[in-house]
């Protein structure tokens, strides 16, 4: 649920990514004889994937770059040299023809059947002949990918102590064995990896999130894609304090628990790290997926709060940080499992309403509430994020997107302040009864508003950006 990406979409970016990665890997790891590469892109990643950086993802992929390690500087110039010379080098060294102008075709609203994200990725041993090799790949959300054809036995043979489908089952086992939301997730995480891979994984996810926060607020300038956005997280947060001296992300996140701050000073800070990540987003930066990279800003915010501005910042540590990230990507499995975390099905409910949802468990947990508290608390911050469209303006994941993330942590604040402070017993909504609500809000949805830019402010805005 939460992995290193690059920015602007999951959907859109890694998704195709990580799907040409594979299919490349497929294709050397069959020896056959390679002589040219295509690909087909329909539904949302045909509307928007130019102003989402789908082609540049693809580029990317066969060329079998990690998005986890990928230089960011080669983020931007691999793609640009592929464009001159038009030419590819794949993974085992073997250059092929390839121009993203003919190579990769843009299908318009035309739809595969399995899901609005799909994609044929075709190989052909040289000139037009048949194909030796086709797949239908889907980007399903949070940068998730599918293959027809994909087996799921070898997920299947894992056995977790306390299988999980739904909030009541996470409710049940914690109330069953008396043990809060993270150690029942951290319980099923000992059947893929011990606890020391656990924490390890966990504390690089939020290195990663740290330094996209804190790079975010020290960059200046304007967002690419020609839609003439300037970034303004470091004017933010320079509002409320300031550095003579170039710091490390540690040191100047630390800066921040040393001093008493007013609740306008705190909403600024909140507000302005969820801005900082989503620029790094629109910028081709290094994010976390959380669950997607639309909505990568509101938990990094969210947990940077708990850290350096809550009442609790002076007494959290590592521990506290595994186990928000446990807590958060449960709830997200939730959503996942239960409705979609894909805008191109969902609308933008299923991005920084269930990123909001992930935080505000993870924070009413981290400040003593109950399991039933948390639960609550996710409750709460998707019911007020129901029906959100996604209409991004140009196809670009930057108005409204950037500053929605913004909102989405500071409702996780509010609904994990509201949660703790009450008695959930008496809840008169469940979370489960909020998942089966988003998802039919989500069938009942038109596909204008699910990140195809046909709808809402994409069309109601002129802005003359022409990459979509």
């Amino acid at each position: 649920m939460l992995k290193v990406s690059i920015g602007p979409s999951s959907s859109h970016t890694h998704g195709p990514w990580q799907a040409a990665r594979r299919f490349v890997a497929r294709l050397i790891d069959a020896d056959v004889q390679i002589g040219r590469i295509t690909v087909d892109l329909y539904g949302s990643l045909a509307l928007t994937g130019r102003g989402h950086g789908t082609d540049v993802a693809l580029m990317l992929g066969l060329s079998g770059a990690d998005p986890q390690t990928v230089a960011l500087d080669e983020v931007r110039e691999a793609p640009a040299r592929c464009r001159e010379t038009r030419r590819l080098a794949l993974p085992n060294g073997l250059e092929i023809n390839f121009d993203p102008e003919i190579d990769i075709v843009y299908h318009g609203s035309e739809v595969l059947a399995a899901h609005p994200n799909g994609m044929v990725f075709s190989a052909y041993s040289g000139g037009e002949s048949e194909a030796i090799s086709r797949v239908d790949a889907y980007s399903v959300g949070g940068g998730f990918v599918v293959f027809d054809g994909d087996d799921d036995a070898a997920d299947s043979d894992i056995r977790l102590p306390y299988p999980i489908t739904c909030a009541a089952d996470l409710l049940r086992h914690c109330e069953r064995e008396g043990l809060r939301l993270a150690e029942v997730i951290r319980r099923n995480e000992r059947s893929i990896r011990t606890d020391e891979e656990i924490d390890s994984a966990a504390l690089a996810i939020w290195e990663v999130m740290k330094a996209a926060i804190s790079r975010g607020c020290n960059a200046t300038g304007e967002l690419p894609g020609g839609l003439g956005v300037t970034r303004r997280a470091g004017r933010i947060v320079a509002q409320v304090i300031t550095s003579d001296s170039p710091q490390s992300a540690d040191e100047w996140m630390h800066g921040f628990r040393s001093q008493t701050l007013s609740f306008q000073r705190i909403l600024k800070l909140v507000g302005g790290f969820a801005i900082a990540v989503n620029e790094e987003n629109a910028a081709f930066g290094r994010i976390v997926t959380a669950p997607t990279n639309g909505s990568a800003g509101v938990i990094p915010a969210a947990l940077a709060y708990l850290l350096y501005l809550s009442e609790r910042k002076d007494t959290v540590g590592e521990s506290d940080i595994v186990d928000f990230l446990l807590v958060a990507g449960a709830i997200g499995g939730v959503f996942k499992h239960g409705a979609t975390i894909s805008a191109a099905l969902g609308g933008c409910q299923a991005e920084i309403g269930v990123s909001s949802a992930m935080a505000a468990a993870a924070l009413a947990e981290a400040t003593g509430g109950s399991p039933a508290q948390a639960l609550m608390a996710a409750e709460i911050a998707m019911e007020h994020h129901l029906g959100l469209t996604c209409d991004p303006i140009g196809g670009l994941v930057q108005v409204p997107c950037i500053e929605r993330n913004s909102m989405g942590a500071i409702k996780a604040i509010t609904a994990a302040l509201l949660a703790t402070d009450a008695d959930a017993s008496r809840a008169k909504v469940t979370l489960d009864d909020v998942v089966r609500t988003m998802w039919t809000t989500a069938v009942d949805m038109h596909s204008r508003y699910k990140e195809t830019s046909l709808g809402g402010l994409a069309v109601n805005v002129s802005v003359g950006v022409t990459e979509c």
